[in-house]
């Protein structure tokens, strides 16, 4: 209401002031005062309806919240929740994290225990006929005395340099007293039987 007031004021000040100028004559004066108080009427008016439908939607509002079961929270209660929260969520990953990493541990060490049979099977010398001493290797000197040296190298075996030698491979066997002619070294110098 006061603001209204306070415009009242602003209209009739403004126009004592334009009355003391002399700008316009008193008449139109008058209407033009006239005027304005009838469009401030009209305002306040459009102004204490509106007022009347706020106090009425804040007092529905207020009756509905009062006679309703909604529990309301203080922003601690909110916080609070949502701190226990991410508390258990990060339990959770943390409880996850852990048993991923037992279980690849556990996979990691099966896989440990089969690499390592299977780097025994391969370092371990193969038992032969020719190694298992129940059964002992009997060389025969039936070979010829003559023949040349040969350094193993890369890829031989005893066949392929039976074929390069043109020699016999039982020979180089007997001749060198191979146990284990699948096994040759590079680097391994062999006397080949009537090699060329």
């Amino acid at each position: 209401m006061w603001k209204v007031s306070l415009c009242l004021f602003a209209v009739f000040t403004g126009t004592v002031s334009l009355w003391s100028q002399g700008a316009q004559s008193p008449a139109a004066e008058l209407a033009s005062l006239r005027e304005d108080i009838r469009l401030l009427q009209q305002r306040t008016g459009e102004l204490s309806l509106r007022v009347e439908q706020l106090e009425a939607d804040n007092s529905r509002l207020s009756k509905s919240a009062a006679g309703s079961s909604l529990n309301y929270v203080t922003l601690v209660q909110l916080n609070e929740a949502v701190a226990d929260l991410t508390r258990v969520v990060r339990a959770g990953d943390q409880q996850t994290k852990t048993e991923t990493l037992a279980l690849v541990s556990t996979q990691i060490e099966k896989l440990a225990v089969q690499t390592n049979a299977a780097l025994d099977s391969v370092t371990k010398p193969r038992v032969t006929q020719a190694t298992n001493p129940a059964t002992p290797v009997t060389f025969t000197e039936n070979f010829s005395k003559e023949g040349i040296s040969y350094t193993v190298v890369s890829g031989d075996t005893l066949s392929r340099i039976a074929q390069k030698t043109g020699a016999k491979v039982t020979d180089i066997i007997n001749a060198n007293r191979i146990a284990d002619p699948s096994r040759v070294q590079v680097g391994q110098v062999l006397f080949i039987p009537g090699g060329k």
